[in-house]
């Protein structure tokens, strides 16, 4: 797998799976109908470091960003988004692409990474947790999964 820094040329590849995930309203806090023009200048803003996880043949399977979660004086704390195409969940892109923009936002001057709005039912709370974040507290209630009905934010941390 190759993880690099994101082109404007990769947005069609993201948009898909970009769609399909936040449409889905099971794990991230913004509006499922999202225009592709909305979403494009969400995820691929200039503040952020954006890139992509391309497979074996060159197929962009994840995309992942960092960008400074405050401003001012909090400027080294960061923030990130991920995502991975739903048909190669579980095949190491999240872990991978994790590690990537851990490690970028460290050589970036980071000093932390902080996760805002993780529903607390995300799969992906597990890897977080394993690669070292903590969970500060959960906002109870807050978010209205179509499934699991309502159910918490944790807001996570990790030093870097």
């Amino acid at each position: 797998m190759l993880i690099r820094e994101a082109t404007a040329g990769d947005w069609p590849h993201i948009w898909p799976f970009w769609h399909r995930i936040v449409a889905a309203g099971e794990t991230y806090a913004w509006d499922p109908a999202t225009s592709e023009e909305d979403a494009r200048a969400l995820w691929m803003n200039p503040a952020k470091r954006v890139c992509v996880a391309e497979d074996d043949t060159g197929a962009v399977v994840g995309s992942a960003y960092v960008t400074p979660n405050y401003g001012g004086p909090a400027a080294r704390i960061a923030n990130a988004g991920f995502m991975v195409d739903p048909d190669r969940a579980g095949r190491g892109t999240g872990r991978a692409l994790a590690e990537y923009v851990l490690e970028a936002a460290r050589a970036d001057g980071y000093r932390g990474m902080v996760f805002n709005a993780v529903v607390e039912t995300n799969p992906a709370v597990r890897l977080w947790t394993s690669l070292g974040f903590t969970i500060l507290g959960t906002v109870p209630d807050a978010f209205d999964h179509p499934r699991h009905g309502r159910v918490g934010l944790h807001i996570m941390h990790r030093a870097l």
